[in-house]
């Protein structure tokens, strides 16, 4: 993971800066109209796969993103773990629409409406920022340099934190912050560790 991007704008600039093998873009930055979109990528980042994060699959909008050149299409409210499938099923050119399997939306749908705490919710703000910088693609030595710590205490943040939100790896923790919405602190990579990650790449 190499960066992360709240604009239309930072997304193709970040596209142009790193060139990465997998973009995954809300659907709401990729639409109006989706064609153009796809276009700027193509030009700044050619090599770059698109998975397009949408509310829904129904309609005729995923297959408008298909057709303008996504390499899959997801739905918001897919599991944690399709995620991770749909992105490594990218990365092996193996491109899909993937939505929300019927026993999740059954039990989404069944699920009683109370005030739950969920397990994003337990996660304190050094975690948060742990998890920031490991969206901007920085490994542990340059996580405990950004935030003044020592390398052990950040892989025992990780630790903590895969255990709150039941993931197993950094690639899940990333998914599963995009899936959330969480509210991350924006970490801005200095020149430095901008390029290390460029060299390392």
């Amino acid at each position: 993971m190499v960066a992360q991007a709240a604009t239309r704008e930072q997304v193709v600039g970040l596209a142009e800066r790193f060139r990465p093998h997998v973009l995954m873009v809300q659907g709401e930055i990729a639409a109006e109209p989706p064609g153009d979109f796809m276009a700027q990528i193509r030009r700044v980042s050619p090599r770059s796969k698109l998975v397009i994060i949408t509310p829904a699959l129904e309609g005729d909008m995923a297959s408008r993103y298909m057709e303008a050149g996504a390499t899959s299409v997801i739905a918001r409210s897919a599991a944690l773990s399709q995620f991770v499938r749909c992105v490594r099923k990218t990365m092996e050119h193996k491109p899909g629409m993937v939505r929300a399997t019927g026993a999740e939306m059954v039990r989404k749908a069944q699920a009683p409406q109370k005030p739950s705490v969920r397990p994003a919710d337990t996660l304190t703000r050094r975690e948060k920022a742990v998890i920031g910088c490991l969206m901007q693609g920085f490994p542990n030595r340059e996580i405990a340099r950004y935030l003044s710590i020592a390398e052990q205490t950040v892989k025992n943040h990780l630790r903590s934190v895969f255990d709150k939100v039941g993931v197993s790896d950094r690639l899940e923790l990333v998914l599963y912050a995009i899936h959330e919405k969480l509210e991350i602190p924006l970490i801005e990579a200095g020149q430095e560790q901008v390029s290390e990650l460029v060299s390392s790449g």
